[in-house]
């Protein structure tokens, strides 16, 4: 069974950064994906940011464009998200999330992914 463990969130004012990092137990094949999902409470999981191993191409939500980055580490175990300009609506707990085989279509959707993490909380005050 695969682990997912993240790191880095934390309580900052908006304008600041935070970076997450997810370290995964096991190297992920060329044909899937990892990534970050972010939910509030009583809200749906939402898509933020994934990259896909195939072409190491980064995949963003509209929320979160030219704010955030996605980047990976070596042997395709580790994915960071640099969250630059937070806002207090990013306010959430943010999950890793990593896939075997995720298709370009279920990129942005969590049925996508096989595996998560427990989460960790970032707050952003205003």
């Amino acid at each position: 069974q695969v682990q997912l463990v993240e790191s880095g969130g934390g309580l900052v004012q908006a304008g600041e950064s935070l970076r997450l990092s997810c370290a995964s137990s096991e190297r992920a094949g060329s044909s899937g994906a990892m990534g970050w999902f972010r939910q509030s409470p009583g809200q749906e999981r939402e898509f933020v940011a994934a990259i896909r191993w195939n072409n190491n191409r980064p995949y963003y939500s509209d929320s979160v464009k030219g704010r955030f980055t996605i980047s990976s580490g070596n042997a395709r175990t580790t994915v960071y998200l640099q969250m630059n300009s937070l806002r207090p609506e990013d306010t959430a707990a943010y999950y890793c999330a990593a896939g075997r085989g995720t298709i370009l279509s279920m990129m942005s959707n969590p049925r996508g992914y096989d595996y998560w993490g427990q989460g960790t909380q970032v707050t952003v005050s205003s």
